[in-house]
């Protein structure tokens, strides 16, 4: 993959913050008007779709990253690029991530793997005769590497593989990365949404969450530890971490699998780099562009395709294509 080894950041993104920050700030994604439809279920709660339809025989699933959403420029920018190869493209959002709180105590997070197996049971319903691709940016990556790797080879015959982009793969290590004291102005902003969204569910549903601990979580982890480890069945944020991270999962994946992650991600721990002989996989492709911060990979021009966006056509044509015939 070429493009993607030999990537070099724009002059003007002269380090890994500008090429996190700028894009996920000033990118706009025109002409891509999506199909909202609510997913009624079977627990009461409720999942939204954007869908883009187009020749109805691949359909691509993009997740998005922490306290993101289907709208996000990332998002609407892979949309974009997929569907201009004709594909159905389908970008959900998690629990309480399309802008409405839901209905139940849970949220989501990094390994709530039955909400992306639901999205695809119905996606296949609506379309017994689709051939699937599964992309993820950052907590989507590691939920599709995640859900591969649990299934391995019983993993649905009409998945044909997957790209993960920046992914944080050792989630214990990356959450000590983001609360250094050099990256509080990420971890402070994931904070405010997400205790922003604690309160609103307590709102809605009174007694539902812990907020007698929420003077407590100073930190990422703290908050893993308050509230989503306990809320979710986990111990802990420690023993969430350990069952969720993906790197535990990726020598059992069975289809084609590429995954990007930045030498100069300012999110990810060393550990989201393992050496491609570590596994003994032949589906895994790992690749570590020297530059590209942190779902980032822009190009000189902001609005264009950028590089991963690029590299997705290309692995679709070369790779899942084939694979899916």
């Amino acid at each position: 993959m070429e493009m993607i080894n030999e990537y070099h950041r724009p002059f003007w993104m002269p380090n890994k913050h500008l090429e996190t920050i700028l894009p996920a700030l000033f990118r706009k994604v025109k002409n891509i008007a999506m199909q909202r439809e609510r997913l009624e279920l079977t627990d009461g709660d409720f999942l939204d779709l954007d869908w883009k339809r187009g020749e109805g025989k691949h359909l691509v699933i993009i997740c998005h990253g922490m306290e993101g959403s289907s709208d996000r420029p990332y998002m609407l920018g892979m949309a974009k690029a997929m569907h201009s190869m004709d594909l159905d493209v389908l970008a959900w959002n998690y629990r309480g991530c399309s802008g409405e709180i839901n209905r139940l105590p849970r949220f989501y997070h990094s390994g709530a793997t039955e909400d992306l197996d639901t999205i695809i049971t119905h996606a296949l319903k609506r379309n017994p005769a689709y051939h699937i691709s599964l992309i993820g940016f950052s907590l989507g990556g590691n939920l599709i590497l995640k859900f591969m790797g649990e299934r391995g080879s019983k993993l649905r015959t009409e998945i044909t593989g997957a790209l993960a982009i920046s992914v944080p793969l050792d989630l214990a290590a990356c959450c000590q990365v983001i609360d250094m004291p050099s990256r509080t102005v990420y971890a402070q902003r994931f904070l405010r949404s997400l205790l922003k969204k604690v309160k609103d569910k307590e709102a809605k549903i009174p007694g539902s969450m812990p907020i007698q601990d929420l003077g407590k979580i100073k930190s990422l982890r703290s908050f893993d530890d308050y509230i989503t480890g306990p809320l979710h069945g986990f111990r802990d944020a420690a023993d969430y971490y350990q069952q969720c991270s993906a790197i535990g999962f990726l020598q059992d994946i069975a289809v084609p699998t590429y995954i990007v992650n930045a030498i100069n991600d300012p999110f990810l721990a060393p550990s989201c780099l393992p050496a491609p002989d570590r596994f003994s996989n032949t589906n895994l492709h790992l690749l570590y562009p020297k530059h590209g911060g942190h779902v980032g990979f822009s190009y000189k021009r902001i609005n264009a395709f950028n590089v991963i966006e690029n590299l997705a056509i290309q692995i679709w044509k070369e790779r899942f294509l084939e694979h899916s015939k």
